[in-house]
C-alpha cells in the first residue's frame, strides 16, 4: 500500500516534468516558427529623404552664399576672442545685450563665459544685461525702452571692460543708446550686425557686419561668431593665465 508521502512525491514528480515538457514543446514551437518564417515580422530599410525644394533648400542656399564672405572676416571674431581672454582674466567683465533673438544669442555668449564651450575652465565674469526683467522692465517704465541697457552698462561697467551688442538690423535705439554710454565708460564696444553701413556699426569701437539677405540667415551666422569668439577665447586662455602665473611667480 502506497502512503499518502509517497504519493505527495510522485505527484510534485509528476508534475514537474509535464511542466518542463510543456515549457520544451513550446520553445520548440517558437523555434520552429522561425525557423520557418511564420509570423517574424521583418524590419524595412527606412527609404531615403527626398531632396529639400522650395523655401527649406532655399534657406540652405542662401545660408551656404553667405557664408564665404563671412569667412572672410572670420579673423575679426578671433582677435575678439583673444583680447577677451586677457580682459577676463585680468578681472575684467563682459556685458551682452540685444532684442528678441539676437538677445538670445547674446545670452547664449554669457553662458559660454560663466559655464564652459568645450573644455572644463575657470568661469569668468559676462552678463546679458537682458536677463534681468526686474531691472529692465523697472528702467523701461521709468525711464523708456531707449535706457534699458544704457542704464545697466553706466551701473556695470568699469573702463578696459567690453560691451557686445547683437543687432540684425543695427539700428535699435536702445543698443544706439547702450553704445554711447559703453564709451562714455571708457569699454571697448563690439558691435554684431547685419550688413553695413548701419548705425550700430558706426558708433562702435569695432564691427563684424554680416552680409545676408535675411534675417535669419544673419542671426545664424551670429551664432557661429559667438562660436568663433569662444573657441578663441578658450585657445588664448591658456597662455594667458601662464604668462600672469610667471609674472606672478617673478614679483615674488
Amino acid at each position: 500500500m502506497t502512503t499518502p508521502r509517497t504519493t505527495a512525491k510522485n505527484g510534485s514528480r509528476s508534475a514537474a516534468k509535464s511542466t518542463a515538457g510543456t515549457t520544451a514543446r513550446t520553445a520548440g514551437a517558437a523555434a520552429g516558427a522561425a525557423g520557418n518564417g511564420a509570423k517574424v515580422r521583418r524590419v524595412r530599410a527606412a527609404p531615403a529623404p527626398a531632396p529639400a525644394t522650395g523655401p527649406v533648400a532655399g534657406h540652405c542656399d542662401e545660408l551656404l552664399h553667405a557664408l564665404a564672405p563671412f569667412r572672410d572676416q572670420a579673423g575679426t571674431a578671433q582677435g575678439w576672442g583673444e583680447r577677451l581672454a586677457r580682459v577676463l582674466a585680468g578681472g575684467g567683465r563682459l556685458l551682452a545685450a540685444g532684442n528678441g533673438g539676437s538677445a538670445a544669442q547674446a545670452q547664449h555668449l554669457t553662458a559660454e563665459l560663466v559655464g564652459r564651450y568645450r573644455d572644463d575652465r575657470p568661469p569668468f565674469s559676462a552678463i546679458a544685461l537682458h536677463a534681468d526683467t526686474s531691472s529692465t522692465t523697472a528702467i523701461a517704465n521709468d525711464y523708456g525702452v531707449d535706457e534699458v541697457f544704457a542704464r545697466q552698462v553706466r551701473a556695470h561697467g568699469r573702463e578696459g571692460d567690453v560691451l557686445m551688442l547683437l543687432s540684425t538690423s543695427g539700428a535699435s535705439a536702445n543698443l544706439l543708446s547702450a553704445a554711447e554710454a559703453g564709451r562714455g565708460a571708457g569699454m571697448s564696444v563690439w558691435a554684431l550686425t547685419g550688413p553695413a553701413p548701419n548705425p550700430l556699426a558706426a558708433g562702435s569701437d569695432e564691427s563684424l557686419c554680416v552680409r545676408a539677405g535675411s534675417t535669419a540667415t544673419v542671426q545664424e551666422l551670429h551664432l557661429v561668431t559667438v562660436h568663433m569668439v569662444c573657441a578663441a577665447f578658450d585657445a588664448a586662455l591658456e597662455g594667458v593665465l601662464e604668462g600672469r602665473s610667471a609674472d606672478d611667480a617673478a614679483d615674488a
